[in-house]
């Protein structure tokens, strides 16, 4: 049931009106308890057991490592809690992964190996939920949040469907306390909700969906095109996967604040990140703070020398690339990112006294430099991100470096300069204060004629075929 089609709208405006009209907390929780369950049972009825079994053993070890202060035991249940849903995602995401790895290593080594394909449908949003539910034990562990007692308030907090299967990827100690807390119908939640959805939207259908058109063909066959439009086609999919997961975020959003709750702000403008480290502070924020949280400062962090510091960054960004995928794309593009990251701190380090280099770097052509710089190491990436194989990514990177004679757009090159443009202007617009500060110092009408504007746009723009969001995958 994706979020652009009209059943989604017509269950949401169901569970909205059924919600609002119940005037007790309670059984407002066990609505959205029973639409998040067919929410996610309308993709697969037979995995939705599987999530609520193993949303309700979590919920079970928790209080287990409340009920004791015996620290072996804590540290077991956690352990086991933590292994269970990293067993669960393996199974079910990597299997087939590990399995074809391990057949090619052994053949590489020259012993005779094959093993079975196994027939393995992946869970939509597992990914999602199983950090989501590793996060709480930990955090029970560590003594930040006690347990939930309440097993309906936290099976909502995973399964909310809102952020079920493409995150944001909430934390308890931000979920839990809302569904306690007195909620009213009021203007400014239908405003705010009503204008994220719009937005969202906007973003997926009218921009993600466009830029598709000329992503997809490109990718596809780069050598049947020029380089310049090759180029066109990298950068056109940076904006694509911006546009298409922030649109999703920004959906999820409005419809949870449409029904009370405030969900993880994911993304800020994150194109314009003068480097890589800014850069991951502003893109998918949610997952960037879970792998800091508990991957890299569990690793030491930054604490230690700069050789276990990189190693640290190194490590934590390549598990971040394996996590969107089973595939060794992801992997690379994940490594690459700590690479990124590493060359900035060392970089950062060696300027650190050189008043000349910092000037020219905080001046404003050196930031523009920097985030033109920045959004092009971004794009490189995520060439190997898109591609199947190493041998699609060597194709597009051969067309990107070595120019050549080829065929035009797909799309009319305007269509792609257009909407660029409108999430340049975007950014420019989100990254400058006093500019974000008049527009809320405009009048409502003014306002109002904007968001319709977006509105009407969104109608008449859209595509007659739509793209499954990309982030579903994972």
């Amino acid at each position: 049931m994706l979020f652009t089609t009209q059943k989604f709208l017509f269950f949401f405006l169901v569970v909205f009106a059924a919600y609002w009209v119940i005037p007790w907390r309670r059984p407002r929780v066990w609505l959205l308890l029973a639409a998040s369950y067919y929410f996610y049972a309308s993709w697969n009825s037979q995995l939705a057991r599987l999530i609520f079994l193993t949303t309700v053993c979590d919920f079970f070890i928790a209080r287990g490592i409340d009920a004791t202060d015996i620290p072996w035991r804590r540290r077991a249940l956690m352990l086991l809690s933590v292994v269970g849903n990293l067993g669960v995602l393996c199974y079910f995401k990597y299997a087939n992964f590990f399995l074809q790895s391990l057949e090619e290593v052994l053949r590489a080594a020259g012993a005779s190996a094959s093993f079975p394909v196994l027939s393995i449908v992946l869970p939509v949003g597992i990914s999602f939920y199983t950090f989501e539910a590793i996060s709480y034990t930990v955090d029970v562990f560590r003594g930040k949040i006690r347990s939930e007692r309440n097993l309906d308030h936290f099976l909502l907090f995973i399964l909310f469907f809102p952020h079920l299967v493409a995150g944001p990827i909430v934390r308890a100690s931000d979920f839990l306390p809302q569904a306690n807390r007195p909620k009213r119908l009021s203007w400014p939640r239908l405003v705010v909700g009503g204008r994220l959805v719009l937005l969202g939207l906007f973003k997926k259908m009218v921009i993600a969906d466009r830029m598709a058109l000329l992503v997809d063909p490109v990718f596809a066959d780069p050598a049947h095109y020029e380089s310049a439009v090759v180029w066109m086609a990298a950068v056109a999919y940076s904006i694509q996967i911006y546009c298409d997961f922030s649109g999703y975020t920004d959906i999820a959003l409005g419809t949870a604040r449409l029904l009370g709750y405030r969900l993880t702000v994911n993304f800020n403008m994150p194109f314009a990140s003068p480097n890589m480290s800014e850069l991951w502070r502003r893109w998918h924020m949610s997952l960037s703070n879970w792998i800091r949280d508990y991957i890299y400062i569990p690793l030491g962090g930054s604490r230690g020398n700069p050789l276990r510091t990189a190693f640290n960054l190194l490590f934590a960004m390549t598990l971040c690339g394996l996590w969107h995928g089973a595939n060794w794309t992801f992997v690379v593009w994940g490594a690459l990112h700590g690479v990124y990251l590493i060359v900035h701190r060392a970089f950062r380090a060696a300027t650190a006294n050189l008043e000349e280099v910092q000037a020219l770097a905080e001046s404003a052509p050196g930031t523009a430099l920097r985030i033109a710089l920045t959004f092009t190491a971004f794009t490189l990436a995520m060439v190997i991100f898109r591609s199947p194989t190493f041998a699609d990514a060597g194709a597009m990177f051969d067309r990107l470096f070595i120019p050549a004679d080829g065929a035009g757009p797909p799309v009319p090159a305007v269509t792609f300069w257009t909407f660029a443009g409108i999430v340049l202007v975007a950014h420019l617009i989100g990254s400058s204060p006093p500019t974000l500060a008049r527009w809320g110092q405009m009048s409502p009408a003014l306002r109002g004629l904007g968001w319709a504007g977006i509105l009407f746009v969104t109608l008449v723009l859209t595509p007659v075929k739509t793209w499954t969001f990309i982030y579903f995958q994972f």
